[in-house]
């Protein structure tokens, strides 16, 4: 008995003294990002491209897509929300949950990185880097399956580029909050390239390039996060404050009073064929 007990002893030694290596192995080899990341100061909204004002994206989009955009945009001008359906708290979706509307946060393990958020409409990352090939028949959902690859670019024996191929991204979408429209066939792909910037630790790039039936060429911008090392998580849950209400297809508002407002001059009342 005082044997088996010695050898339990020695087991379970060894084996936490392999997973403190282990730990103390990925520290030195993956790279620090540790902290809550948020949106770099840009003169501007959140937006795809941060080089370029909200509404002048110059997105290479195809004659039809530039046709509903400008739909979108009327429709905003007159006070409604055109193509965004983020009012109703609908999920942004990559590749609108990386343009920094919410702080970020990573955790990266060899196999997997998780990127969460603080927002509630924008669904959490998974990211493997265990080198597996893509599902044949994946579960679609608003942040895609996501495969990485991590590689030393500068060759220092450290990795510090994080290289991911997204897919299988569910529908609909928006680029951003003017409705700037992406295709429904949910047949997008993204390609990312997350790296701190060599004179600024605590700024992170992410260079994205997204396929899209939407667009006439693939569109590559560059954005990017502020570090806060100190910066606290709050929670922002997206349903406690949402006083929209969508009725056959018109949006009308909850007023202070609790009741419903147009949300648009001249709109219509909802059919009441079901109240006396």
């Amino acid at each position: 008995m005082h044997d088996r007990t010695l050898i339990l002893a020695t087991v379970a030694t060894a084996l936490a003294l392999a997973m403190s290596t282990a730990r103390a192995h990925d520290e030195t080899k993956y790279p620090d990002w540790e902290g809550i990341w948020m949106r770099a100061p840009d003169g501007g909204p959140p937006r795809y491209d941060p080089t370029k004002p909200i509404r002048k994206q110059e997105a290479p989009l195809k004659p039809e897509y530039q046709a509903m955009y400008e739909a979108s945009l009327k429709d905003m001008d007159a006070g409604g929300f055109g193509l965004d359906r983020h009012y109703a708290c609908f999920p942004m979706g990559m590749p609108r949950q990386m343009a920094g509307i919410a702080a970020m946060e990573f955790v990266i393990t060899p196999k997997l990185t998780h990127v969460v958020y603080n927002e509630s409409t924008a669904t959490p990352r998974r990211i493997f880097t265990d080198g597996r090939p893509w599902p044949k028949e994946p579960e679609l959902n608003f942040a895609g399956y996501s495969i990485g690859k991590w590689v030393d670019a500068d060759g220092d024996g450290r990795f510090d580029t994080l290289e991911i191929e997204t897919r299988f991204v569910k529908g609909p979408r928006t680029f951003d909050q003017t409705g700037l429209p992406m295709a429904d066939d949910n047949d997008a792909v993204f390609k990312e390239r997350l790296f701190l910037d060599k004179a600024n630790p605590d700024i992170l790039h992410d260079e994205i390039t997204t396929t899209d039936n939407s667009l006439t060429r693939p569109w590559t911008v560059m954005k990017n996060y502020r570090r806060g090392r100190n910066a606290e998580w709050v929670e922002t849950n997206c349903g406690e404050s949402n006083n929209y209400v969508t009725i056959d297809q018109q949006v009308y508002y909850i007023g202070g009073d609790g009741l419903l407002m147009p949300l648009k001059k001249g709109q219509a009342a909802p059919d009441l064929r079901y109240f006396k």
